[in-house]
């Protein structure tokens, strides 16, 4: 039977189906919680009927596939979404429409008080960032769900956005449309960030700050819990201003041991894993499977990685240093890394596949238990602290305004580039990730 078959019966019948539409109602709950832990790609439909406590067959005759319960689970979360904002904007423009009409004052409130809500519900950022990443796949069912989400959180935010903002950003001659794809990236990127160091990133409270520059409040360089200078675990200055980010993230398990026919294999099998782990990710992805796509059997692929973990690490690793093969070695200032960091977007973008497997990886990892966890932590941690130090001399060598939080806009710069990327995979045609970049750090220096 049909989701739209089933849903008919229900509605025709209520008493008949009530028992039936609780029983949904729990499977989706479990399949949340067991796609936010694992991916989607890693958990099987057995699993989420043993979550339930009922039988396999017992779970099909409500859902057909795998991905007919996650197409319902992100219909469910969408329709609360726009339930909530619609209330929302009753409650506070006397608008419920989204079409901007009514009283648009702090209708930019909307989005700190969505922020605030979404994390308030057990899992759903986690869901969310971790679809995010796997569904960057083409080749995942809920690719076109999130190319639309993308979207449509733009025309959101230019529907959105009240007077104050709009004049901002004339005054500032940004686009309101460039703005708004800029904001619903950093806004990911910031969820991302959450999800590694919840004690230290907020999104609301960056959210709040960027709002308050917009409409020329001076607050924005002292929200409180806004990424600034009395976040914990983030340095003002660090030795990361000499090196660029990634250089943090440890050695690559050294290659040079054994003949080269030994090294060659090695470099195989990291190119391979990040083939498969960019387009199924980690969990979904057996040791079996790069070994297959090797051509060479489990035992002779562990004789060179000891563990899946260490082929993980091993691909991370690998995947930062073909990021940077443009970067040049040595000391560079500090207005060169921030240039830096716009041609690395462009290089990036023309080898896909490493923008891909950061997006699927990143997203995926940002479970505790996951192996990919801490590597993930401390190269948030890392890069963070190389872009605060390189605001900081910016700023006392006067070529960025006093006024400006090196701490809060290193957060903000990560979290847009993260965010940017996520879309570009989505929409390579609407997003240019340099260009973006290009235009924030023009619009940092009015500040």
């Amino acid at each position: 039977m049909s989701a739209a078959v089933r849903d008919a019966a229900e509605t025709s019948s209520p008493r008949r189906y009530a028992r039936g539409r609780a029983r949904r109602v729990e499977i989706l709950d479990a399949a949340a919680a067991l796609f936010a832990d694992v991916g989607f790609g890693a958990v099987s439909l057995r699993e989420i009927a043993a979550r339930v406590g009922i039988s396999h067959q017992g779970l099909l005759r409500h859902f057909a596939s795998k991905d007919e319960v996650l197409i319902a689970l992100l219909d469910r979360y969408e329709t609360e979404n726009a339930e909530w904002i619609e209330s929302w904007l009753d409650a506070h423009t006397g608008s419920g429409s989204g079409s901007g009409s009514g009283s648009d004052e702090n209708r930019e409130a909307l989005f700190i008080a969505l922020a605030d809500r979404n994390d308030g519900i057990p899992g759903y950022v986690e869901l969310f960032t971790a679809l995010a990443g796997e569904a960057t796949s083409a080749e995942h069912p809920a690719h076109e769900r999130f190319a639309a989400r993308y979207a449509q959180l733009r025309e959101l935010s230019v529907a959105q956005f009240s007077s104050p903002v709009v004049a901002g950003l004339a005054a500032r001659e940004i686009e309101t449309v460039d703005e708004a794809v800029r904001l619903a990236a950093a806004w990911d990127g910031l969820q991302l960030q959450s999800l590694y160091e919840p004690d230290s990133v907020r999104v609301s409270d960056h959210l709040r700050a960027h709002f308050a520059w917009l409409v020329g409040d001076g607050s924005a360089a002292t929200a409180p819990g806004s990424g600034g200078k009395s976040t914990p675990g983030l340095p003002a200055t660090s030795s990361a201003a000499s090196a660029w980010p990634a250089d943090q993230t440890g050695d690559e398990p050294d290659a040079s041991a054994g003949y080269a026919s030994g090294r060659a294999r090695r470099d195989r099998i990291v190119d391979d894993a990040m083939d498969l782990f960019s387009r199924g990710g980690f969990t979904a992805t057996s040791v079996q499977d790069v070994a297959d796509r090797v051509g060479i059997t489990k035992s002779a692929l562990l004789y060179h990685f000891r563990s899946k973990d260490e082929l993980l690490l091993a691909v991370l690793q690998r995947r930062d240093r073909l990021g940077l093969a443009q970067v040049p070695a040595g000391t560079v200032t500090a207005s060169r890394r921030l240039e830096l960091v716009v041609e690395g977007a462009r290089h990036n973008t023309a080898t896909p596949g490493l923008v891909e497997l950061y997006c699927v990886l990143a997203g995926e990892s940002t479970n505790p238990g996951h192996p990919g966890h801490d590597f993930f932590r401390e190269r948030f941690r890392g890069t963070r602290a190389f872009f605060a130090a390189t605001f900081t001399e910016l700023i006392a060598s006067g070529e960025l305004p006093e006024s400006l939080d090196a701490d809060r806009e290193a957060a903000w710069l990560l979290a847009l580039w993260d965010g940017l990327q996520f879309q570009w995979l989505y929409d390579r045609g609407s997003v240019d990730i340099a260009e973006q970049l290009s235009l924030h750090l023009a619009a940092v220096r009015t500040r």
